[in-house]
């Protein structure tokens, strides 16, 4: 009837249920080797049937199912009268006293009299590669003495009969019949007093799998599975998690977590909810080291379970420790291709009324259905979009005839967002204000398919859905590339086979993700009222602007540095113009007016002038801190804009003086080479950096004094222009000529298939292209080299003549 958990292997899941299954593995296999488990038993499917069978009860759950089957009773009614069957009925004597025996000795081992214990339903069919049943059955938490276990118990196995397990069971195709559900019994961490959440080894909106995803709040862990809250998140980087002496940390969110679930103040009120102080809110959870420590055990499970898994951990607030509470394998990602990659895009532009976590990649559009409270979903019409404050379990049945799904509350590991991820419906949650500002039956747009952020627009959109089978890509001689700018997409192209990102655009993640003036966030004092403000709330949680600063860049540098690691990611100092940096907050204050920004202020020429240079210093910090402290050495750093050998002299002199020294731990700098004068100077320049990479919109506007934003002259604006192709096929001899490489990370090979076949003809080493220009020019670039390898191959390489000699 009672097996400990130290007892139990997963070839006991038809005895004690996937969840209790999986903690045996936890506490015979992992526990040893450093991952601590509470202690615990299990209550077996025995018990239950046994339970069935003693109180005569399988007729009449048959007869309730099968008139389900048939429609004559609705799933409320069959769902009720089933489960008042069992909490009516007496638990036997024999499993009473199992129960009774199996928690005294558990009482035993802790040196306690009543230990809080976590009473938690596990289903025959739970917890499996092909279905989590995440919150379909039920838990109970703070179960103190041998009577209120009992009783838990008995409420356990009602809970294989909620009207969300049925369904659930149902949406599966699991017999209903067949199911049958274990009692797991685990000492209670004393959460309540700290803090507790979820982590998964893999990114659950893209697939992505080399990150540990945690998220993280106080109390116990509930609310944030229930999705009541919107916890901390921390996202780790795990190829680096084993270098001595690095922290890859790459994401680090502290959430409002405005509620924390604590034990009751007895048998009728095991647990309650309270309000969050602002202290607390504004205070991390977990240290990095906590982080670290967390993530190291989730990838020991992972490689035992040998696959992607979702983990329950929980910190005890008397001694600080950190444990391992439940495990169970993932089930939406892990299980599709790699090799498929789907691409959602929106085919119209408006502006979004609503923003939040995105659940999934997908764009739905319907007329919304705002539901208040369950009595209320009866309403809810097929094919429309969910607005509710949360998604609770209790609502899988309309969840799985939803197009969409949009919530007040909630993060991405809440379990009403894995089930959403399972049932393939595409959700925006942590809205804030969902239910207010969404009106009932309009038509309404939701998409995931923009990054991590999620967008809610008033409007049904239009939107394609495209299929690519990234295995079928040809490999190319030319190293393709990716440029990439927003952190939370950063994930959303991982499996194109891209040999790195050629350029990382610093100026994106300051300004939607930093979002003040650099030189705002030292000198607060010099700006408005208003901006100091808002500079204040920025920076909560900091120790002041330039901490917020550096720690917000690094890691958004940081995550643009992780999918194709350990492949080169270039990441290009901030490039603004004056006009730019002017609509930061606080910006005003610290740029002049130019004429023409285009060719003002901007690039090499601010980083050593006084009215920058502190904030420069800011940038080179946070890229030290992402190649020494995060272990991220494949970020290659480079300077843009800059227009004379003696400039480039100065920002190299002011890089090595903050920590960025060319050359020092395998540091390489690059140049944008984008000026006339980077064409006709490449050998003095070639003598400074490691590399050149073009950019074709500047050197096209500059070569031929074309303002690249003028509607008037966009017609002359052309890259393909002989004088701009011929400047191009002169750098890259010369720069091969010097011995170092030359790639281009400019928009004319992504928007001009004939512009990149130009390139391969010229033996550029690298091509960097927009994401999704990524397939359809890499089959351009393919064809070029086939077609070129039969032209007059050179004998010793194979390779055409012409490249061959560029290269060299």
């Amino acid at each position: 009837m009672v097996i400990p958990f130290a007892d139990l292997t997963m070839d006991d899941i038809a005895l004690v249920g996937g969840k209790n299954a999986s903690l045996g593995v936890l506490t015979r296999e992992l526990a040893p080797s450093g991952v601590p488990v509470p202690p615990g038993f299990a209550l077996t499917t025995r018990a239950f049937r046994s339970f069935v069978a003693e109180n005569g009860l399988e007729p009449q759950i048959r007869g309730a199912l099968q008139s389900l089957a048939a429609q004559k009773l609705t799933l409320e009614q069959v769902g009720e009268t089933i489960r008042a069957a069992i909490l009516s009925a007496p638990m036997p004597a024999t499993i009473a006293a199992c129960l009774t025996d199996s928690y005294r000795e558990l009482a035993r081992q802790l040196g306690q009299r009543r230990p809080a214990v976590a009473v938690r339903s596990s289903a025959t069919a739970e917890d499996l590669p092909g279905a989590s049943f995440a919150g379909q059955l039920q838990s109970f938490l703070n179960v103190r003495g041998a009577d209120a276990l009992i009783a838990a118990s008995r409420r356990c196995f009602a809970s294989l009969f909620t009207d969300r397990a049925i369904a659930y069971r149902e949406a599966k195709g699991f017999d209903q019949l067949a199911v049958a559900v274990s009692v797991g019994v685990q000492q209670m961490v004393r959460s309540d007093r700290a803090g507790s959440g979820v982590m998964f080894t893999i990114d659950t909106e893209s697939g992505f799998p080399d990150v540990v995803m945690i998220s993280a709040a106080w109390g116990l862990g509930e609310t944030v599975v229930q999705g009541q809250v919107e916890p901390d998140r921390y996202m780790v980087f795990k190829p680096l998690l084993e270098r001595h002496g690095v922290q890859p940390i790459i994401g680090r969110d502290c959430g409002h977590k405005s509620v924390r679930l604590v034990y009751g103040r007895g048998e009728e009120e095991p647990t309650r909810l309270l309000r969050t102080s602002r202290r607390l809110r504004e205070r991390l959870v977990l240290t990095d080291d906590e982080v670290l420590r967390l993530a190291r055990w989730a990838v020991a499970i992972e490689l035992h379970y040998g696959g992607a898994m979702d983990i329950e951990w929980a910190k005890d607030g008397p001694d600080g420790d950190l444990f391992i509470v439940q495990a169970r394998p993932e089930t939406v990602q892990s299980g599709r291709s790699r090799a498929m990659l789907r691409r959602y895009t929106l085919q119209a532009e408006a502006k979004p009324v609503l923003s939040g976590a995105a659940v999934g990649t997908a764009i739905a559009t319907g007329k919304a259905c705002v539901i208040g409270s369950v009595a209320d979903l009866d309403r809810f019409p097929d094919g429309a979009i969910l607005v509710a404050a949360n998604t609770d379990p209790d609502w899988v049945p309309v969840m799985k005839r939803a197009a969409g799904i949009v919530t007040d509350h909630g993060g991405t590991t809440s379990h009403a967002a894995i089930v959403s991820r399972e049932l393939g419906v595409p959700a925006v949650v942590g809205t804030g204000h969902a239910t207010t500002k969404i009106a009932n039956g309009e038509p309404i747009t939701l998409s995931c398919a923009s990054g991590d952020r999620g967008h809610v627009y008033d409007v049904a959109l239009p939107f394609t859905c495209e299929d690519i089978d990234v295995g079928t890509l040809p490999v190319t001689r030319t190293q393709v590339m990716v440029n990439t700018a927003d952190p939370g997409a950063a994930f959303a192209w991982w499996q194109l086979p891209a040999k790195g990102v050629g350029l990382a655009r610093m100026e994106f993640i300051i300004a939607n993700l930093v979002r003040a003036h650099p030189m705002a966030l030292l000198h607060p004092e010099r700006v408005s009222e208003a901006d100091r403000r808002t500079i204040a709330r920025l920076t909560r949680g900091h120790a002041d602007g330039r901490a917020y600063f550096v720690d917000t860049l690094a890691r958004g540098i940081a995550r643009l540095a992780t999918p194709w690691y350990p492949h080169p990611a270039i990441v290009r100092l901030s490039d603004f113009k004056t006009n730019e940096y002017a609509r930061l907050i606080g910006g005003k204050n610290f740029e002049p007016v130019e004429e023409n920004p285009m060719i003002g202020f901007r690039g090499a020429s601010r980083y050593c002038d006084e009215r920058y240079r502190e904030g420069f210093a800011m940038e080179c910090e946070a890229l030290a801190r992402v190649r020494n402290d995060m272990g991220f050495d494949n970020v290659v750093v480079m300077v843009p804009f800059c227009r004379t050998p003696d400039e480039a002299d100065r920002v190299l002199a002011e890089m090595a003086a903050n920590g960025l020294c060319r050359g020092k731990n395998g540091l390489h700098v690059y140049m944008m080479c984008e000026i006339p004068a980077n064409v006709v100077l490449a050998d003095d320049f070639a003598q400074r950096f490691d590399g050149f990479s073009i950019g074709s919109n500047d050197l096209t506007q500059l070569m031929l004094g074309v303002d690249r934003d003028s509607e008037i002259l966009a017609p002359l604006f052309d890259e393909r222009n002989p004088a701009v192709t011929r400047s191009i096929a002169d750098v890259i001899v010369r720069a091969h000529a010097n011995g170092i490489k030359v790639g281009i990370c400019g928009q004319a090979p992504s928007n001009h298939a004939d512009f990149a076949a130009f390139l391969v003809r010229e033996g550029i080493d690298s091509i960097s292209l927009d994401p999704d220009s990524f397939v359809r020019t890499i089959h351009s670039i393919a064809e070029t080299e086939s077609r070129l390898a039969k032209t007059a191959p050179d004998r010793r390489s194979g390779r055409p003549v012409k490249a061959r000699q560029a290269a060299e």
